[in-house]
C-alpha cells in the first residue's frame, strides 16, 4: 500500500487537507456541527495521531493505516446505484426499523429526517442538527468532547453527517432500529461520520449497527458515536462488523449513563484486516448498569483490538466487561479493559474477564485488564485467559463418538455462545449463531454481498 507522506508530516497532512476543503465540508454539514470544527483542528494539532506504543496505543499502528493513500469523502456525491438491488439483509424473521448510512452519509431515499409514533425522530444527524438544534446541541460532543484522542478530534472536524436516534420520555421502540453501514466506491476511499443516540428517561430501544463493504476497495472508517442513556431508561447496541479484509475501521463510543438506567453493548467481529473499537462508559447516576461484551473471530492477518474503560462515577452501580476470541493463522488482538471506581462510587459492583483461545502457535493476543480503585467498599474482579482448546474436554467428546474436528468446533462454538446469548434481538441472535458457525467452520470467507474474497 502506497502512503501519503511519511510518518512525521501525517498530522500535517490532515491539517492542511481540512484547511484546502474546509468550505466544502461546512457547505454539506450543519452549522451546528461546523461549530466544532475550527476547535477540533486545534486539538488535533497538539496531539497528532495515537502513536503504536502509546499507553492507549500499545499494538495498534494507526498511523500506518492513517497513511495509506486513501480517497476522502467530501461533500454530497451521490452513489448511482439501486440499494436494493446490491444489497439486502439476510437476517430471516427481522423486522427493523431501517436506516441507511452510504459512505459515512445518511441515503436519501427521499426523507432525511422522520418520526414514528411516539415522537420518535431518526434519520440523518445533519438534518437533525438543523431542524432540533437544541436537542442536538444539548449532546452533541457533550460526552466525546473531552477525549485527548486525536483521532476523535479529526473525525469532530471532517463528519459531515451519520445517525441520529432520539427516543422520547417514556417511549418504547417495538420494533429494533437498525443502521446499515455501507462501503462502495470505485476507489480506495476513507471515511468519518458521526451517530448520535439519545433515549431520555424510561424509554426503551434495540439499535442494531451492521457494518459492511460492497466493492472490493480498501476503505478506512473513522467514526464517533455519543450515547446518552436517561434515568430509568434502557438501551441495547448491537454492532455486527463485517468488512472484508481490505478494509480499516476505528470506532470510538462514548455513553453517558444516568441514575437507574441499563445500557448493553455487543460488538461482533466477523471480517475487517484491522479493527480498533474504543469504548467508553461513564456510569453518572446511582443503579446504573452496564454491560459491555464483544466477541472476535480472527484468522489470516487480521487485527483486532478492543479498549474498554468503564468510569464509575456513582455509587450503587454494576458493570460487566465480557469479551472472546478465537484466533487463527497468524492473526493477532489486542484487549485493554479498565475500570474506574471513583472515590465517592460506593458499593460499586465491577467485573471484567477477556478470554482468549489461540488455535496456532503464530496467532498472538495481548491482554492489559486493568482496575483503578478509589473507593473502599466495592466488589471488583478482572482476569484474562490465553490458550488452547481443552484436551480433557476434546477426548470426553471423542470417547462419544465425535470426530476430533467437529469436537473442536463444538467447544469452540460452546465458547463464543457465552456472549452472543446476550443479543436482545430474538432473530438477530439466531442468525449471529449461524454465522459464527459458519466462520468457525470456514465456510464463511467473505461479507455477504461483497465479491472480494478474504480467504
Amino acid at each position: 500500500m502506497s502512503t501519503v507522506t511519511s510518518k512525521i508530516s501525517l498530522k500535517d497532512h490532515f491539517i492542511s487537507l481540512y484547511r484546502e476543503k474546509s468550505g466544502e465540508i461546512n457547505s454539506n454539514s450543519s452549522d451546528l456541527m461546523n461549530s466544532f470544527r475550527e476547535d477540533a483542528v486545534e486539538r488535533f494539532a497538539k496531539t497528532g495521531l495515537p502513536r503504536k506504543g502509546s499507553e492507549n496505543y500499545r499494538y495498534a499502528d494507526i498511523e500506518g493505516v492513517f497513511g495509506a493513500d486513501l480517497e476522502k469523502y467530501f461533500g454530497e456525491k451521490k452513489v448511482n446505484f439501486n440499494i436494493r438491488e446490491i444489497f439486502h439483509c439476510d437476517v430471516p424473521d427481522l423486522e427493523t426499523n431501517l436506516l441507511l448510512l452510504v459512505n459515512g452519509r445518511f441515503y436519501n431515499n427521499g426523507q432525511m429526517l422522520g418520526k414514528m409514533p411516539g415522537g420518535i425522530i431518526a434519520g440523518s444527524l445533519a438534518q437533525a442538527s438543523k431542524e432540533y438544534p437544541d436537542l442536538v446541541r444539548k449532546h452533541y460532543g457533550k460526552y466525546a468532547g473531552d477525549s485527548e484522542d486525536g483521532l476523535v478530534s479529526l473525525n469532530t472536524a471532517f463528519a459531515q453527517d451519520g445517525i441520529f436516534i432520539y427516543v422520547p420520555k417514556g417511549v418504547s421502540v417495538k420494533k429494533p432500529v437498525q443502521v446499515v453501514n455501507i462501503m462502495i466506491a470505485e476507489n480506495d476511499l476513507m471515511t468519518q461520520h458521526r451517530n448520535l443516540f439519545i433515549a431520555e428517561e424510561d424509554a426503551e430501544a434495540r439499535i442494531v449497527v451492521c457494518d459492511h463493504t460492497l466493492s472490493a476497495h480498501r476503505f478506512l472508517t473513522n467514526s464517533v458515536n455519543e450515547i446518552y442513556t436517561a434515568g430509568g431508561a434502557k438501551l441495547s447496541l448491537t454492532r455486527i462488523q463485517n468488512e472484508h479484509n481490505g478494509s480499516s475501521q476505528v470506532t470510538h463510543t462514548f455513553s453517558r449513563q444516568e441514575g437507574g438506567s441499563e445500557q448493553s453493548a455487543i460488538t461482533i467481529s466477523l471480517h475487517g484486516g484491522f479493527i480498533r473499537n474504543n469504548v467508553y462508559v461513564r456510569l453518572d447516576g446511582e443503579r446504573a448498569e452496564n454491560k459491555t461484551m464483544g466477541l472476535y473471530l480472527t484468522d489470516k492477518g487480521q487485527y483486532i483490538d478492543n479498549f474498554v474503560h468503564i468510569d464509575h462515577a456513582a455509587p450503587n452501580c454494576f458493570s460487566n466487561q465480557l469479551y472472546k476470541g478465537v484466533l487463527d493463522d497468524y492473526a493477532s488482538g489486542s484487549f485493554n479493559g479498565r475500570i474506574l471506581v471513583r472515590r465517592d462510587a460506593q458499593k460499586t459492583n465491577a467485573y471484567q474477564a477477556n478470554n482468549n483461545i489461540l488455535l496456532t502457535d503464530d496467532a498472538k493476543m495481548y491482554s492489559r485488564p486493568q482496575l483503578e480503585i478509589y473507593a473502599d467498599d466495592v466488589k471488583c474482579s478482572h482476569g484474562s485467559t490465553m490458550g488452547q482448546l481443552d484436551e480433557n474436554a476434546l477426548f470426553y467428546l471423542r470417547s462419544r463418538g465425535i470426530d476430533r474436528r467437529e469436537a473442536r468446533l463444538l467447544l469452540m462454538f460452546a465458547f463464543t455462545h457465552e456472549v452472543i446469548q446476550n443479543i436482545k434481538v430474538d432473530a438477530l441472535r439466531d442468525r449471529i449463531d449461524d454465522l459464527v458457525d459458519k466462520r468457525l467452520r470456514g465456510e464463511l470467507s467473505r461479507c455477504n454481498n461483497c465479491a472480494m474474497q478474504c480467504g
